[in-house]
C-alpha cells in the first residue's frame, strides 16, 4: 500500500509493483507522425471554443506517448496540476490509479465536478510520501509556477526508484510561450500583458510574472542532467514528428522551434 497524505490525515492507496523498466508499445502504440502533428496543432484552434474536444484529444495522445516509456495498467500515478482532470481520466482509462493535484479550485471545477481522487494542494509541496508513486506526471504546468525546478524536484521525490517522471511544459521563447498574449511576448512579457488588456478590456488569464513564467529548454536540460537521482530517458518536442526531435540538441533553435518540451526521467535506485 502507498500512503497519501491529505492535510494531516493519511489514506491508503492500492499499489502494484513490477513496472517495466524499458519502453513498451502497449495496446495503443504512439506514433509521432506528421499527420499526428498536424492533427494536434490544428486542434489548438478549438482550445477556447471547445476545450473538451481539444483536451480529450491531447490527453489520449499523451497517455499513448507515456505508455511507450512505462506500463500504466495498475500503476499508481500522480497528476501534478490536474486542472479539470482530462489527463487523469485518460490515465485511469489506461488502467492507472491516478490522484490529481491542483491548488486552484476554480480550475478543478471548470468543466464539472472534480474526480474523487483529487487533492487541493501545491505542486511546490506535494502531499505525498517520498517514493510513493510509480509515475509522476505533469502537462503544461511548469511554466505557471514561480519556482519550476522546486516543483520538478518534488515530482522526482514522490516517484519510487525505477519509477517514471513525465514532465512537459511550454517553453517561453516558443511561438506559444506567451499563451494568449503570443506572439507579443517576444517584446517582453509585461508589455504583452498590457497590450492584451488594452485590446480586450481585461488582463490575460496567464499574467507574466504572476501565473506565467519564463522557462527555457536549456534550463530544463541543465536541471535534469545535473541531478544525481535520475537518468534522462528521453527529451523531445512534444507535438513534432519523430524526425524533428533532433532540434532539442541545437542551442538557440530549440528555444524557438520546440514549442513544448517533454522530459522523461527514470528515478535511480539509492
Amino acid at each position: 500500500m502507498v500512503s497519501v497524505r491529505t492535510n494531516e490525515a493519511y489514506t491508503d492507496v492500492p499499489r502494484t509493483d513490477g513496472r517495466t523498466d524499458g519502453r513498451t508499445d502497449g495496446p495503443a502504440a504512439h506514433r509521432a507522425t506528421l499527420a499526428r502533428s498536424v492533427r494536434l496543432l490544428s486542434a489548438f484552434r478549438h482550445e477556447a471554443s471547445d476545450p473538451e474536444r481539444f483536451y480529450d484529444l491531447l490527453a489520449r495522445d499523451t497517455v499513448a506517448q507515456l505508455r511507450t516509456y512505462t506500463e500504466l495498467d495498475g500503476a499508481t500515478v500522480v497528476d501534478v496540476g490536474t486542472g479539470s482532470g482530462f489527463f487523469a481520466r485518460a490515465l485511469e482509462r489506461a488502467g492507472a490509479r491516478c490522484t490529481g493535484v491542483d491548488p486552484d479550485v476554480g480550475e478543478l471545477s471548470a468543466h464539472g465536478r472534480p474526480g474523487p481522487n483529487t487533492i487541493v494542494a501545491s505542486g511546490l509541496a506535494l502531499p505525498f510520501r517520498t517514493g510513493s508513486a510509480d509515475v509522476c506526471f505533469s502537462s503544461n504546468v511548469l511554466e505557471h509556477v514561480p519556482d519550476p525546478w522546486r516543483m520538478a524536484g518534488e515530482m522526482v521525490r514522490v516517484t519510487r526508484p525505477d519509477g517514471t517522471v513525465y514532465l512537459s511544459f511550454t517553453n517561453w521563447l516558443s511561438p506559444w510561450g506567451g499563451h494568449e498574449t503570443s506572439p507579443w511576448h517576444y517584446f517582453g512579457g509585461h508589455r504583452a500583458a498590457r497590450r492584451y488588456e488594452r485590446r480586450h478590456g481585461r488582463p490575460p488569464k496567464n499574467r507574466y510574472g504572476r501565473s506565467l513564467h519564463s522557462v527555457s529548454v536549456a534550463d530544463a536540460l541543465a536541471w535534469a542532467r545535473g541531478r544525481a537521482d535520475v537518468d534522462v530517458v528521453d527529451v523531445l518536442p512534444r507535438y513534432h514528428p519523430g524526425w524533428a526531435r533532433a532540434i532539442v540538441r541545437v542551442p538557440g533553435l530549440r528555444e524557438v522551434a520546440t514549442w513544448n518540451l517533454v522530459l522523461v526521467l527514470r528515478k535511480r535506485r539509492a
